[in-house]
């Protein structure tokens, strides 16, 4: 009996220290026997709900696997029915015949029957243009349409089978410090990828309210030659057209920029379905807010955009927005300076309807707003308001081309006279509408006289000097 117990003693003592060694050695509490190494922690996540990737170890094969194929190279070639003006045009080439290359870039192939997008510096002035393939097939390619304003610009080539191309990514989705991908034929090294992020979004070059532009900022390698290339994100998506790089030697110092994919969209969809870009306008015009306006109005916020003017008539006006109404969102974009705005705007098209939330009087207020279509334009210069000019008016006015003298914009200038005539000239270059007239009032070197040549009423074709 003693055996027994003496046995079932030390087999409860067993069992006692088994579970005190287990209890010690696999507590619930980890922190003290596995602390953790910050050296080896992964720092990539690779996947989230929204498809974005973090971290420094983004494999970007697959992107390039997507992109590569379908970024072509772009040759701008002229051809001199007279000859060359120089023995130096046919170098560039190397050919006979009074061809000489004029410049290159990259385009995009964005439908499998041909379709490539670039910019319009590019192919601007061609006689011929040559599109280069990866697999180094070699195509003549035909301007669809263009828009210099953007930069932006249609060609085709038509093969003998369809051919790889990108699809349009959500370019107002892209967030600051994602990762993208240029791709693109710098320095005519075809068929080349770089990598880097988003540094900005709606960058303004020019920094004017009056004439905002609206980039994405990359410091991706872009350098001569990668204009009219493909900027992607991680999924291999189409979120910019490689358009600028800011540098004192024309070489990359790390700033590019980029038209947005959703602006390069619409143009595209544009020129395809009308022939010409359908701009949306809100109808207002605007100022970023700055020190100086915020001092002035006693404002309580430092970001968004002042309205300076309201275009009668607008859909600005018929939904009830004032001068000095501080719109701070559009849909679901925020407004922080007027390139947020006009970037956002070039998007859309005429007819378009969005939602407008703005600050008046301290209040936040919402509205919509249909968008209206841009056929007026304002030559400052000239204290002259243009409009486009119907068929019908310059059949009446004798005109093969022109638009249409609207108003003055300060009183008792001699260019009153001019009210009701069709402008169809300025400076050597044909206009056919308010676009066309913006581009050369923008461009144009500021010392330099104004020429126009316009229609008066009675038909009679007359040409005036502005200096």
């Amino acid at each position: 009996m003693k055996k027994i117990a003496t046995l079932l003693f030390v087999s409860i003592l067993g069992g006692v220290l088994t579970l005190g060694s287990y209890k010690l050695f696999f507590d619930e509490n980890p922190e003290q026997f596995l602390p953790q190494d910050s050296s080896q922690q992964n720092t990539f996540l690779p996947v989230t709900n929204n498809n974005r990737a973090y971290g420094t170890n983004v494999d970007f094969t697959a992107a390039a696997e997507k992109t590569i194929h379908a970024v072509v190279h772009v040759k701008n070639v002229a051809v001199f029915k007279n000859g060359p003006r120089s023995i130096w045009e046919y170098y560039p080439y190397n050919n006979n015949g009074g061809r000489a290359l004029q410049g290159a870039g990259s385009g995009v192939i964005i439908t499998p029957d041909g379709y490539i997008v670039t910019n319009n510096h590019v192919i601007d002035g061609a006689s011929e243009i040559e599109v280069t393939l990866n697999n180094n097939k070699t195509y003549k390619a035909e301007v669809i349409g263009s828009d210099p304003i953007s930069d932006i610009a249609l060609i085709k080539v038509d093969a003998e089978e369809d051919l790889q191309y990108i699809p349009f990514g959500d370019s107002d989705n892209m967030e600051i410090g994602e990762w993208v991908l240029a791709v693109g034929n710098p320095f005519n090294l075809k068929s080349t990828v770089t990598a880097g992020i988003i540094s900005a979004k709606a960058r303004d070059l020019n920094m004017r309210d009056n004439s905002p532009q609206s980039f994405i900022q990359t410091d991706a390698a872009i350098n001569p030659g990668n204009s009219g290339g493909a900027l992607v994100n991680i999924n291999g998506e189409l979120i910019g057209i490689n358009t600028a790089i800011s540098s004192p030697s024309g070489s990359y110092i790390g700033y590019a920029f980029a038209v947005p994919s959703n602006n390069a969209r619409k143009i595209v969809e544009d020129i395809m379905e009308f022939g010409d870009v359908q701009q949306g306008i809100l109808g207002i015009r605007g100022r970023s807010l700055n020190n100086e306006i915020i001092r002035e109005y006693d404002l309580n916020t430092s970001q968004g955009v002042m309205v300076a003017e309201v275009t009668p008539g607008s859909g600005a006006e018929k939904s009830g927005i004032r001068q000095k109404d501080i719109i701070r969102k559009i849909d679901n974009i925020e407004i922080n300076k007027f390139s947020d705005l006009t970037g956002y705007i070039n998007s859309k098209r005429p007819g378009d309807e969005v939602l407008v939330k703005l600050m008046r009087d301290g209040k936040e207020r919402e509205v919509n707003v249909e968008l209206s279509k841009l056929d007026t334009y304002r030559m400052t210069a000239l204290g002259l308001e243009v409009a486009n000019a119907s068929p019908e008016e310059l059949k009446a006015y004798k005109a093969p081309n022109g638009v249409r003298i609207n108003r003055t914009l300060t009183d008792g200038l001699p260019s009153a006279d001019l009210v009701g005539g069709i402008i169809s000239e300025i400076n050597g270059q044909n206009v056919s509408s308010v676009r066309d007239v913006e581009e050369i009032m923008q461009n144009r070197t500021r010392s330099n006289p104004i020429v126009i040549v316009f229609y008066t009423q009675k038909g009679e074709k007359q040409r005036m000097i502005w200096k």
